[in-house]
């Protein structure tokens, strides 16, 4: 009997140190993408003078950010009414995210040919592929919110894929040439490992939506990389930039003149 009673407020504490957990991540995820953004903009590699498409996309994608905060602090404060209609939202901004993502990638990659410590194919590629598995796993924790261990960490590790930009202007990324991409890919898995560590920490185990997604994210790095570098995935990617300033710049990472 006296283990019946000790059950429900250990198990209530678990569920409130995972729920501070996840809150905690959502204002991590969005510092760590606000302050890239900022930091390229103090510095002067980024301006407000371009194509209203990058104006578009900054909008959409970070209110996503904020709606993702807002969702993690409402649950945290069982509020679990608003989260559930404000999550409605989810619906309209994952496809619209996708398409944009796609636009500006596209556009980054024929106005500038993309940011240099990165080889052409693969920030094509591996930016279309993530990108979709983002929207595959976003759509995925919608699917299954009610079975919330696996919604909030799919949800988790889709908004692990989103940091890479923020993460990325925060990174000395002219310094990992030739393997920038890469390394980033490998900062950015700290962010479910710490969800590994704490549901280790919490619960005694590992609930299996960590290696899952985990294991998507490698197995399509690994995935768009073989495109990448493959005769076909060269020449898609001179395909694209073909005609534009974009094209003039080398497919391979590399300093611009005077860096």
């Amino acid at each position: 009997m006296a283990t019946l009673i000790d059950d429900g407020p250990r198990e209530r504490s678990a569920k409130d140190s995972e729920l501070k957990f996840f809150r905690t991540m959502a204002l991590i995820f969005a510092t760590v993408i606000v302050a890239g953004f900022s930091l390229n903009l103090g510095m002067g590699r980024s301006t407000f003078a371009v194509p209203a498409v990058y104006h578009i996309h900054a909008f959409v994608f970070f209110g996503w950010v904020a709606l993702y905060v807002a969702q993690n602090w409402l649950i945290a404060g069982h509020n679990v009414r608003l989260h559930r209609t404000l999550g409605l939202a989810a619906y309209a901004f994952i496809p619209v995210m996708v398409v944009l993502g796609y636009m500006i990638m596209m556009a980054t990659l024929r106005r500038t040919g993309g940011p240099f410590f990165f080889d052409q194919n693969e920030f094509l590629f591996s930016n279309f592929m993530l990108l979709v598995l983002f929207g595959l796993m976003a759509f995925a924790a919608l699917r299954w919110r009610r079975h919330t261990g696996w919604h909030r960490r799919l949800m988790f590790c889709a908004m692990t894929i989103l940091a890479g930009p923020g993460l990325g202007r925060l990174l000395p990324m002219p310094l990992l040439i030739p393997h920038a991409w890469r390394i980033e890919m490998l900062v950015l898995m700290l962010f479910p490992l710490a969800g590994i560590i704490m549901d280790k920490r919490v619960h005694g185990r590992v609930h299996p939506a960590w290696l899952w997604s985990i294991g998507a994210i490698v197995a399509v790095q690994v995935a768009s990389d073989l495109i990448a570098y493959s005769d076909w995935g060269v020449r898609i990617t001179e395909s694209v930039v073909a005609g534009t300033p974009g094209g003039e710049r080398p497919m391979e990472a590399f300093l611009p003149p005077g860096f």
